[in-house]
């Protein structure tokens, strides 16, 4: 046997259990020959080790992947051992020893330099064999492996590394920890150790070959009626598995719906009544260990909220002397319980101080030994609104409108009522008519100190408010038997009155009847309009006569006349409208306009003539005299001239007959001559000017106050065009 030492290296890996793999691989650098003698040996039972000994100088783990197809991988570690020979002991062994001119190994730089198969390099120099020992475990199994390596021997490398062993692989699962160590057979029984994780799936190099790691995609297309869930990314010839469940914060509702798919598209149609905001997909391959894609796309859908609100219960329990509730829904529920009090079912409900708890939705709750009456409701608040409510009343149980709720403070004898939001004090408490303040006060204190009132709620510590529930039906039956009494004295003597005064009183009922059919507030009035032939004089003449007969005024211009006119003529029209006003106490109004000032200063100037018998005839002033000293005239003559002749003599002494109204757009200021009348600027003074209208009797009221503003922008309008 030539001087060669033999050299026994065994590499050691968990893996999951089972013989080696036949895929394992075994490789070495340049100048060193090696040889897998079995990938699953007995660890400890190894044969006993060569006397001359190689030295451990290095162990380096690495992630590697084992594929049987582009994209089916799995992932193991792939462990480097580098080699050294041991320094010369004496030369007696190196002088028995001989390498070939040429033929010594170089140490490698990095891996190990350039690399030969594990069966190419040639035996025929001097080397020596050994074999090596490597073992591994992970928490649930172990491997060992024995490798036969042939390494160069000579005094120039004595105490150098002459290269790398590599072998590939050791697989364990995704993420799992994987302890190796390498140690040689021999006396010295030299050791390194290295403990490394497996990669997961955050790996670039394994997310698209190892079949754990490629997890498909999910896209949601909601519709009216229905939801379209589609597998993306899916590998042809696959099968994936697809859930669907309701998240809870205490865990899932049990496995919920699976449905595996095989054939592409991969898509789910769901209808939108199981849209919840709970609801959440997973989908994963069918392989060992898959990695699983989980979505939750309602969680802020407000369509899928209010679906879920309407699936939603809330009952109330009558557990002894204590009121409970249950709040039932398919998914968790931020919400508050509120207790409430509610007299009328269409009326509000009152919150009960101190009793609001959040929703658990886990079996009944409490309320702190709040005991049952028939007027007590439980609401669910939820982002600032109320979701649901539920009354004792509507378990088949009569409501008491007429009790009142009281709350007593702590340590506090004084009582208040709680209604509308507010707590009010007996003492200034009239709510429903029961009275003037403080008349109740003694008799609700009385009758919660002799226990005639329920008492709904108390702290445990006795410390905070207690609220009661006392009855007012007794104190309400006798105050509307003193109404109703005084109803029926009422009527008793108004048919005694009728029947005393029964003319008297059809003329009132007449006057009454007569009051309600008008349908104005100057109904029944009437006025004569004079205003001057000009067109804005024309324009605003006929708006306000529009306007006032809304009114129910009854008004007569001049100009005008109709059928009048054309029968009596100019002249004795405008006398018989004259003489007729001032006979049935109706106004006459002086409309000034530019042309209507023009001739009242022409009289006031003092422009008298005495005018031809033709001329008088067609001026339409009429004569209250035949002396022509005392019949002033105007010249150019016109109606309003007539009408001054006619109004001038009687102005001063009839007092309430005749109103000037200017346009205060167009005519500054009321002619001296007409001063003696009550004037209105119009239409800003249109108010005062509608009360003249009315008379003495109607100025008190506010009836004309509505039609104010409509009278005015009428004839603005009018006089602006």
């Amino acid at each position: 046997m030539h001087a060669l030492g033999q050299l026994l290296l065994v590499l050691v890996v968990g893996l999951t259990g089972g013989r080696g793999d036949p895929r394992d691989t075994l490789a070495c650098s340049q100048g060193l020959t090696c040889r897998l003698l079995d990938t699953d040996v007995l660890c400890g039972t190894e044969p006993p080790g060569p006397r001359q000994e190689l030295a451990l100088a290095r162990l380096r783990l690495e992630p590697a992947l084992r594929c049987t197809e582009p994209t089916a991988c799995a992932p193991c570690l792939e462990a480097r051992v580098r080699l050294a020979l041991p320094p010369a002991t004496g030369t007696a062994t190196e002088s028995r020893l001989s390498v070939q001119p040429g033929t010594a190994g170089t140490e490698d730089s990095g891996d190990g330099g350039q690399w030969s198969p594990a069966t190419g390099a040639t035996r025929s120099q001097t080397n020596i064999t050994g074999l090596l020992l490597l073992s591994g475990h992970t928490f649930a199994s172990s491997r060992c492996v024995a490798v036969e390596v042939w390494a160069p021997l000579g005094p120039a490398l004595r105490g150098r590394t002459v290269g790398w062993v590599i072998f590939r692989c050791f697989e364990a699962p995704l993420g799992s920890e994987l302890h190796i160590s390498a140690y040689m057979k021999s006396r010295g029984r030299q050791r390194l150790s290295q403990q490394q994780r497996v990669p997961d799936c955050s790996w670039p190099a394994a997310q698209d070959a190892v079949p754990q790691c490629q997890v498909p995609r999910l896209r949601v297309s909601p519709g009216q009626k229905e939801v379209v869930v589609e597998v993306e990314g899916a590998a042809v010839g696959h099968s994936y598995t697809l859930r669907l469940y309701h998240n809870h914060s205490h865990g899932t509702s049990g496995p919920g719906r699976v449905v595996t798919m095989q054939s592409s598209p991969m898509n789910y149609v769901l209808s939108a009544d199981e849209v919840l905001p709970c609801l959440c997909l997973q989908v994963w391959p069918e392989t060992q260990d898959p990695l699983r894609a989980t979505l939750c796309p309602f969680s802020h859908d407000a369509e899928a909220w209010e679906r879920l609100w309407a699936q939603s219960q809330l009952v109330l329990h009558i557990e002894g002397q204590v009121l409970t509730c249950s709040l039932s829904a398919p998914c968790d529920l931020l919400a508050e319980l509120v207790p409430c009090w509610q007299p009328v079912p269409s009326g509000p409900c009152q919150p009960l101080p101190g009793l609001q708890q959040p929703a658990r939705g886990k079996g009944p709750q409490e309320f702190g030994g709040l005991r049952p009456h028939p007027n007590l409701c439980v609401q669910v608040w939820s982002s600032g609104q109320v979701r649901l409510t539920q009354c004792l009343r509507d378990r088949a149980l009569h409501g008491r409108p007429d009790d009142l709720l009281l709350l007593e403070r702590g340590g506090n004898a004084s009582l208040c009522a709680m209604e509308r939001g507010a707590c009010t004090p007996l003492a200034s408490f009239t709510s429903r008519g029961a009275g003037h303040p403080g008349l109740l006060e003694q008799d609700l204190q009385r009758d919660v100190a002799v226990g005639q009132c329920q008492q709904l709620w108390h702290p445990l510590n006795r410390t905070g408010v207690v609220l009661w529930a006392c009855p007012l039906h007794k104190y309400l039956r006798t105050r509307w038997a003193l109404v109703w009494m005084g109803v029926l004295l009422g009527a008793a003597c108004l048919l005694l009155l009728l029947l005393m005064k029964k003319e008297d009183m059809k003329g009132w009922l007449k006057s009454l009847r007569a009051g309600y059919g008008s349908c104005g507030p100057l109904q029944g009035r009437r006025a004569l309009l004079v205003h001057a032939a000009e067109p804005v004089a024309e324009r605003a003449a006929c708006a306000l006569m529009a306007a006032l007969h809304s009114l129910g005024l009854t008004v007569v211009a001049a100009p005008g006349g109709g059928s009048g006119v054309a029968a009596l003529g100019p002249l004795p029209w405008l006398h018989a409208q004259h003489h007729r006003a001032l006979r049935d106490s109706d106004t006459i109004i002086l409309l000034l306009s530019p042309a209507a000032v023009a001739a009242a200063q022409q009289w006031d100037a003092g422009a008298r003539a005495v005018p031809e018998s033709g001329a008088a005839e067609s001026s339409l002033c009429p004569r209250h005299n035949p002396d022509p000293d005392d019949v002033p005239t105007v010249a150019p003559c016109e109606v309003f001239a007539a009408a001054l002749s006619c109004a001038m003599p009687v102005l001063a002494v009839a007092q309430g007959h005749y109103v000037v109204a200017r346009l205060e757009a167009l005519v500054p200021a009321v002619p001296p001559a007409l001063r003696a009348a009550p004037a209105f600027a119009l239409p800003g003074e249109m108010e005062r000017f509608l009360q003249a209208l009315a008379g003495p009797a109607r100025q008190r009221g506010r009836c004309l106050e509505p039609h104010v503003a409509a009278v005015a922008e009428a004839l603005q309008r009018a006089v602006g065009e």
